[in-house]
């Protein structure tokens, strides 16, 4: 079974947010037209969203922007929310399920989030019978990669869409693509028109 996650697509991650990754507003619409046109082609689709309340150490008021970083996606803040397009695919039920990660802590893997259930990734995944993944999102060299090297370590079948994604820097979006490959990961750009 094919899954597809899209990784931390929030309004705070976009050009306008509190920590916006360049092109971030472009990948959002570029993945709502690809599970659009794909919508066949995975039986799971699962958002994560970072989801913070009181993370120690990770919001600063001097940020270093590679452990710390300003306050971003705090709960109850639009900043937090899913951008336009992708909140309209949840709304058009056409995601599976939404899961929270880093209420109080850093959390750059979708697989440290849960589910409204409490239920982790892993398991969400493992229920809908999943052994293959799609990962697209924000941001590449952060949580894209720690969610696609967790999905390798926990033995999935893993392809990072690469066109589906943003990195913070050029230099980190290369050093997370050799290491996602050195995992085991695919990396190929997605072909939705």
């Amino acid at each position: 079974m094919n899954a597809l996650i899209i990784v931390d697509m929030q309004n705070d991650f976009v050009e306008g947010g509190a920590l916006p990754i360049k092109g971030g507003a472009q990948v959002a619409a570029m993945v709502s037209r690809h599970i659009r046109h794909f919508k066949t082609e995975y039986a799971f689709v699962v958002a994560t969203r970072d989801y913070h309340e009181d993370p120690p150490d990770h919001f600063s008021d001097q940020p270093d922007f590679v452990n710390t970083w300003p306050p971003h996606c705090v709960i109850g803040t639009q900043g937090a929310a899913l951008c336009p397009p992708i909140f309209n695919l949840v709304r058009e039920k056409l995601v599976s399920a939404v899961v929270d990660k880093g209420r109080h802590a850093a959390a750059y893997s979708g697989f440290e989030g849960v589910d409204p259930r409490g239920h982790p990734l892993y398991d969400v995944l493992r229920e809908a019978r999943v052994d293959h993944i799609d990962v697209c999102g924000l941001a590449l060299d952060y949580c894209v990669r720690a969610t696609a090297l967790d999905a390798r370590k926990k033995e999935f079948q893993v392809r990072v869409l690469v066109n589906l994604t943003a990195p913070v820097s050029p230099e980190g979006g290369q050093k997370a693509l050799e290491e996602l490959k050195a995992a085991g990961c695919q990396v190929q750009a997605a072909t939705a028109p």
